[in-house]
């Protein structure tokens, strides 16, 4: 009986300190004293919207630019069909900005 009390006390202890590494590890901690705290989520979450913000102007506008530069670049290999289309497309841009 003894011994069969000692397994489970000793399996329980190994289940408590994988527990433990686990919610070290994944800083569950912090996590629950930040919902604790309203005024920092909301100053966390109000710096996260504006830097997400400004990454998506930021690379949106770059992916933009490297577009019309491609595009550019097709339309003076004077392909026919093609060529008219992006021609059309580049002055409406142009012309817009």
């Amino acid at each position: 009986m003894f011994k069969r009390k000692k397994k489970i006390e000793k399996e329980l202890n190994n289940n408590l300190e994988k527990l433990n590494f686990v919610l070290t590890k994944n800083n569950i901690l912090e996590i629950v004293e930040l919902l604790g705290n309203k005024k920092q989520l909301i100053i966390r979450n109000l710096l996260s919207g504006i830097s997400k913000g400004i990454g998506i102007g930021i690379g949106f506008t770059i992916l933009t630019a490297i577009l019309l530069i491609v595009l550019q670049k097709i339309v003076t290999l004077n392909i026919p069909i093609i060529g008219n289309y992006i021609a059309d497309i580049v002055k409406i841009v142009e012309n817009k900005l």
